[in-house]
């Protein structure tokens, strides 16, 4: 019985490990979040349909990345940085064109 209880546990620590290895909780939170500013700043009539495609296609670059970086089935260090980095750079881009004098009628 021991036997068989410690295969199960090293079955699933290996395989809870290689799902954290490919796993960007972090990154998937800030998209989601990100989403919801550009999806906001439209609603509000800070974004212009142009600004807001401009941003929303940069977060799909993130996307692409992210799945670039998983394609491999381990998400280095590095590439964590680097993701996190872009992620950074699309959220100043959201906030200057959500803050800049360009406006568009909200949407009803």
């Amino acid at each position: 019985m021991k036997v068989k209880a410690l295969i199960v546990s090293l079955t699933l620590a290996i395989g809870s490990g290689a799902f954290a290895q490919t796993a960007t909780p972090n990154l998937d939170k800030r998209e989601a979040k990100q989403q919801a500013r550009i999806d906001q700043g439209v609603a509000s009539g800070q974004l212009t349909p142009k600004e807001a495609a401009r941003l929303q296609k940069r977060e799909a670059n993130l996307a692409t990345s992210e799945q670039a970086a998983k394609a491999d089935g381990v998400v280095t260090r590095a590439e964590r940085r680097r993701l996190q980095r872009q992620a950074d750079r699309n959220s100043v881009a959201i906030r200057k064109q959500k803050h800049d004098a360009q406006k568009t009628p909200p949407a009803q």
